[in-house]
């Protein structure tokens, strides 16, 4: 029995998974460019429900320093406005007519830094996540043990040993333009 493309499969979907989650959370960060991922976590309370702002309006980047916002109902306006200068962004949107402006501030040297450190910490997260696919994928090498032919469990070792450096390498390559992103504003 071939447990190969299984094991392959399996520990290279855990991997791209970290490598996604990776690139969802530092598209929340703010850097010094305007992107319309920064808003997606922000969450507005309009008629008793709670939903994300990408469910009540479109976000769009207008220029490197503005974000619009365009309401799919007008009367939400107030209640995004007040969501967007709630959440830790320091935002101050302004709002035009039926949409809001948000102009995205100049980092300070105290921020950069604090969102360089969270990009270094995410990036050991993703690595941990990776390593632990690849351990996950070894133990079910090993379990096969017996049934599975030594020198496929070695072949099969050593591909799963390449695919945690290729998604490491995906990851590192993520942070480090993130990174970059935010020291060059």
């Amino acid at each position: 029995m071939d447990i190969g493309p299984t094991v392959k499969a399996t520990t290279s979907s855990l991997m791209d998974a970290a490598v996604v989650a990776l690139s969802r959370e530092l598209a929340k960060l703010r850097t010094g460019r305007a992107s319309s991922g920064m808003l997606d976590h922000i969450i507005i309370e309009t008629g008793g429900v709670k939903l994300p702002l990408n469910r009540l309006a479109v976000v769009s980047v207008m220029d490197p320093k503005t974000i619009s916002i365009n309401p799919y109902d007008p009367n939400t306006v107030k209640e995004i406005e007040k969501a967007i200068i709630a959440s830790p962004l320091g935002l101050n949107p302004t709002v035009d007519g039926e949409r809001i402006i948000a102009s995205i501030p100049p980092l300070t040297k105290e921020h950069i830094q604090a969102v360089c450190k969270v990009v270094t910490k995410s990036h050991e997260d993703v690595k941990q996540s990776i390593r632990r696919a690849r351990q996950k994928a070894l133990d079910m090498i090993k379990k096969a043990g017996s049934s599975f032919p030594k020198d496929d469990a070695k072949r099969l070792e050593k591909e799963v040993e390449e695919l945690t450096k290729k998604f490491i390498k995906s990851a590192e390559d993520i942070c480090k333009a993130k990174e970059k992103e935010i020291t060059e504003g």
